[in-house]
Formats: structure tokens, sequence, C-alpha cells
């Protein structure tokens, strides 16, 4: 099976554990993409959608799938998205889209994180994807260089800006063998708005596309 077929397999099996007639929260990315072709099917069965990226609003927007801000919305029974990298304990890192800060306030919100993605992402340690950290652009050389000092090797990702009007720093060189504690040991650096680890709040399940189906991972 391809890779495109592995992330179609699980978006199709991540329906199952949307809730009807209530809102359901959409991250970013190729495999979130794949999802979203899977959610206009049953649109008619759902409240609406949060939306963690102004690209997956539009996508969204695009099936006649209602959007709302997540200010107005009480409370988000699931949050789906895929990952760039996901540990058998369901630590991710995620941001290679760059929309790193607003899939971790909607994953906060939610009571249950369902991660979707192919076999390929499944790793022991993290860090072999570069970790993006997502800062305040005066803040950019200053975070460069505690990165440095973190063991990292940063590289400001030129030409980008995200939906919050900041920059991203990918840091490669990161064996991260804690990852809740190095989570937080960068989002307490000054400019820093948030990393690529979702640890402190991992998935509650994985539903990995392998060559044999899916793989359920997590508790239920």
């Amino acid at each position: 099976m391809t890779q495109d077929e592995l992330k179609q397999l699980v978006a199709r099996e991540a329906i199952k554990y949307v809730v009807e007639d209530a809102i359901v929260g959409v991250g970013s990315g190729s495999t979130a993409d794949f999802f979203i072709d899977e959610l206009a099917k049953i649109k008619n069965r759902i409240a609406g959608a949060v939306a963690s990226s102004e690209k997956t609003a539009a996508r969204l927007k695009g099936y006649g799938i209602r959007v709302l801000e997540l200010n107005s919305v009480d409370e988000l029974p699931v949050y789906i998205d895929g990952a760039d990298e996901i540990t058998q304990h369901l630590h991710m890192i995620k941001g290679g889209g760059g929309a790193l800060t607003r899939e971790k306030i909607v994953a906060a919100v939610a009571k249950k994180f369902v991660c979707i993605a192919d076999e390929s992402k499944l790793v022991p340690v993290l860090g072999e994807f570069a970790l993006p950290v997502e800062v305040i652009p005066m803040a950019r050389s200053y975070c460069a260089r505690q990165m440095v000092k973190l063991g990292g090797n940063p590289r400001l990702r030129e030409g980008f800006t995200t939906d919050n009007g900041t920059v991203i720093i990918d840091v490669s060189g990161l064996k991260i063998l804690n990852p809740p504690e190095l989570e937080a040991k960068i989002n307490n650096i000054p400019g820093v708005v948030t990393n690529g680890l979702f640890a402190l709040r991992g998935a509650d399940v994985l539903l990995l596309g392998t060559a044999s189906g899916v793989k359920k991972m997590g508790s239920e």
C-alpha cells in the first residue's frame, strides 16, 4: 500500500470516533486532509468543526462543513490530527506544517485526542524529525541560541509566517529521551510561543496505518 492509501485507511477508521451531533476538532496536514474528506461524507451528522489552521478551515468550508471559533465552543469530545513522529508512549512531534500552536490549543480543549498516522511515523525515540519551535519574531535569535545550549541545531524556517504572525525555528540534532521535560523546558524560554512536542498532552489513541490494516494503540 502507498503512504496515501495508509493515510486514507486511518482517516476512515477515525470517523468511528466522531460523536454524533457534536463538534469535532480537526487538525492540519496531509493525513488530516484525508480525514476531512471522510468527514464530508457524514457532515449532516455533526454540529460543526473547530479548525486548527486557516488552511484546515478553508478545506472544511469547501465541503460545506460549519466551522466554529474555539472561543464559542463549550466542549469538544474529540480532536483528530496527524503527527510528524510518534512513539509507543503516544508522545509526538508535530508542526511540520506550522500549525503547532493552534493544534496544541485545540488538543488541550478536547476530551480525547485521536492521532492518525501511517506506520512510517512510529519511532522509538523522537528527534529525527526537526522539532518546530514557534517564537515571537523579536526573540528569534535569542531563542535559537537557547536551542544550541540544549544541544540542537536551529534553523529559521525561511519565508514562513504562522497563522499567528510568528516565526518557526526548526531544531535538528535532538535525541529526545524525556519529551515532557523538554517540552516544558523549551516553553519556559522567553519568546517561545510553544514547541512541537506533544507530550504533556499526548494522544489518547493512535490509529496506525500498516500494510496489514489499522493498528490501534492507547486507551479507548
